[in-house]
């Protein structure tokens, strides 16, 4: 197993090191440090724990609404050459800025805290459209899915958790490592402001290094073009159709992916599950998830990437099941199961979104057109994001507000959805293997 970046390219290593400089984002902003900081906004705002996750859930499915929309004709227009680079900048930039500007959110002003998440989470998004679309100027072929793994490996060891340790020893000695009454407001901004720094810093290798060298010739309308390529596109769905229902499957699976990763924190402070385990269960993840993710890029390259999705979608499918037991037994059960569930996330979570990115790029037909082809990987992927945030959020507050099921109990029917995602991404995947594009 490759465990340093000796023998990468020098393209190579600089488009790993986006993942290094940006997964501080997913650590800090999407799965820890904000859901839990959130929740104290949010209560001192007069919110309940299911209005909290409501309203969370509602904002990972504006943002991802956003970026759905956008996401094929940005990938399109930056198939023109010398386009990529230059629409990946503002987007980055304004994630970097919207994170930093999380410093400025006042005690109980949940509102402005999520109008600045979905922000945030736009630049990041939108960022990694081109990101992907680069995957195939860097590499070969046959290297995609080691490449793409080590990604995801040094993204989780790098970058999710230098900094989250950091921030948690902040926040651990501003707060007397006594978390009894909630995350030090001081402590979290200065993760937010080391976050954006990280971000910003280490992303200088990929700017300087990855060069776009696939591409199509600049036209006088490229908007205009970019239109017309998607329409045809869209037309030509048939000649493409092993693509398109991969697509279709990936949609399914991984919004049970984006949805663990978004909600699971915010769930499992809802049941009752205490502030020390969660951030220690946060540090262990990122440690574990780094050799898993570069043994599933491992283990593609003898089994190939298509059966280890099927692993990894097995492997949600049983923390799913899992996680719908959590709400119904007491805290001393549940405990165990939470940490059992952890665990099956770390071995699993690098592996199947790294796998996914480059299984995507070795079925597309031209490579000139990668990016119109990751837009529509981004597409689904975004669009992936809103049914399962939705349901996580809504089902539990509608299960409780009709009597289903007591506040805490009502969990279980949002993890029961996300349950359901696998086993559709799954059946979609198999039939996407017995196509034939023409």
């Amino acid at each position: 197993m490759i465990l340093s970046m000796e023998k990468l390219t020098k393209p190579e290593r600089s488009w790993v090191m986006y993942d290094w400089a940006n997964s501080v984002h997913s650590t800090v902003i999407s799965t820890f440090i904000f859901p839990l900081w959130f929740g104290q906004v949010a209560r001192n705002g007069g919110l309940s724990d299911t209005q909290t996750t409501f309203w969370l859930g509602n904002a990972n499915t504006g943002y991802a609404i956003i970026i759905a929309l956008m996401a094929a004709f940005l990938g399109t227009l930056s198939d023109f050459k010398g386009f990529r680079k230059r629409l990946f900048k503002p987007f980055w930039l304004l994630g970097v800025i919207t994170t930093g500007a999380l410093v400025l959110v006042g005690a109980d002003a949940w509102v402005f805290a999520l109008i600045l998440y979905v922000l945030t989470f736009i630049g990041f998004a939108g960022a990694n459209i081109f990101y992907d679309a680069s995957l195939p100027d860097i590499t070969t072929p046959g290297r995609m899915d080691m490449v793409s793994s080590m990604g995801f490996g040094y993204g989780y060891i790098g970058g999710s958790t230098i900094p989250f340790l950091i921030s948690l020893g902040i926040i651990g000695i501003l707060a007397g490592f006594n978390f009894s009454g909630g995350l030090p407001t001081l402590g979290v901004k200065i993760s937010f402001a080391l976050t954006a720094l990280w971000w910003f810093v280490f992303t200088f290798p990929f700017l300087r290094n990855v060069k776009q060298k696939n591409g199509i010739d600049p036209v006088p309308s490229p908007v205009t073009e970019s239109f017309r390529r998607l329409w045809r596109t869209f037309l030509e769905v048939r000649k493409h159709k092993k693509i398109f229902l991969f697509l279709i499957a990936y949609f399914f699976y991984i919004d049970g992916v984006n949805t663990i990763i978004k909600m699971a924190i915010n769930f499992a402070s809802s049941i009752g599950v205490g502030m020390m385990v969660l951030l220690a269960t946060g540090v262990g993840i990122q440690i574990l998830a780094f050799p898993f993710a570069l043994l599933y890029g491992r283990l593609a390259g003898r089994f190939g990437a298509r059966s280890l999705l099927f692993v990894g979608i097995g492997v949600y499918t049983l923390i799913t099941a899992l996680g719908m037991t959590m709400p119904l037994v007491p805290m001393g059960a549940a405990l165990p199961i939470f940490i059992a569930v952890a665990f099956l996330v770390a071995t699993s979570q690098g592996g199947i979104q790294a796998l996914s990115r480059s299984y995507f790029a070795s079925i597309i037909p031209d490579n000139n057109s990668s990016g119109e082809f990751f837009g529509f990987y981004n597409s689904m992927g975004k669009f992936a994001a809103i049914i399962g945030p939705f349901l996580m959020g809504a089902l539990p507050r509608l299960a409780f507000l009709l009597g289903i099921a007591n506040e805490q109990a009502a969990y279980s029917f949002g993890v029961g959805s996300i349950f359901l995602l696998f086993l559709i991404g799954g059946i979609l995947l198999i039939a996407s293997g017995r196509v034939r594009d023409r």
